[in-house]
């Protein structure tokens, strides 16, 4: 079975343990309200998170080093405000972006975490700023991650290979020992080409990369995680 050899479950935190979307959009409606804003929040969030892929991309393929979670977040929320015509100024835009601070993680995630602790080593493998990350899980998620590995450390977003080397290289681990946890799709890709055990967290009911990398199980939420690895 793919999982005999994993020792360690590396996460990813945004969209997977953190509900982003039931987080922020809270904030993004009365925000876009008080703008009159043509686009309701919910759509909104959509079009920020793509244009934040994008950004991310565009500093790993430019080669420009890891500009900031946070920052490549604020670069997509005025893209997306300028497309629909909402002017903000910089002070307001500063003053918004305090919401990240307040994510909260999805409901089954620490019972599951509980649960996995017992068998594996649990990391947090995140896009986010190492102090960001640590707020976030004492204060958010409030859960004792093994370790929390960010990405600057190796200066690059996922799915960089790198990224997933380093993780491993971190934990004294061999690829094939670590299993990548994920709702996106991209992400579990990425840890699967380097040699990761992958499981796909599919909590969007997305389609999975059309990829000769494919998850080694796919489930709803972190309760099959749970259900599924042990």
């Amino acid at each position: 079975m793919y999982k005999d050899q994993v020792q360690a479950l590396t996460f990813d935190l945004f969209g997977t343990v953190l509900d982003l979307g039931g987080s922020l959009i809270p904030f993004i409606d009365p925000f876009l309200k008080g703008k009159r804003a043509e686009i309701d929040a919910e759509a909104f969030w959509g079009q920020w998170r793509l244009r934040q892929r994008v950004e991310q991309y565009q500093d790993n393929i430019m080669a420009l080093g890891h500009s900031g979670y946070q920052e490549v977040a604020r670069r997509a929320f005025v893209y997306v405000l300028e497309l629909h015509k909402v002017e903000v100024s910089a002070d307001e835009v500063h003053d918004f972006m305090r919401c990240w601070q307040e994510l909260k993680p999805f409901p089954e995630v620490t019972a599951a975490l509980a649960r996995l602790t017992e068998r594996y080593k649990l990391v947090a493998l995140s896009n986010g700023e190492p102090d960001f990350l640590a707020h976030l899980a004492k204060n958010q998620i409030q859960w004792n991650f093994d370790a929390i590995i960010s990405v600057m450390e190796v200066g690059a977003f996922k799915p960089h290979p790198g990224v997933y080397r380093h993780a491993a290289h971190t934990l004294d681990l061999e690829m094939g020992e670590c299993l990548m946890v994920s709702a996106n799709a991209f992400d579990v890709v990425g840890g699967r080409s380097c040699g990761m055990r992958g499981v796909y967290v599919d909590r969007y009911k997305l389609p999975y990369d059309d990829r000769p990398f494919p998850p080694d199980a796919v489930v709803a939420d972190f309760n099959g995680l749970a259900e599924e690895l042990l």
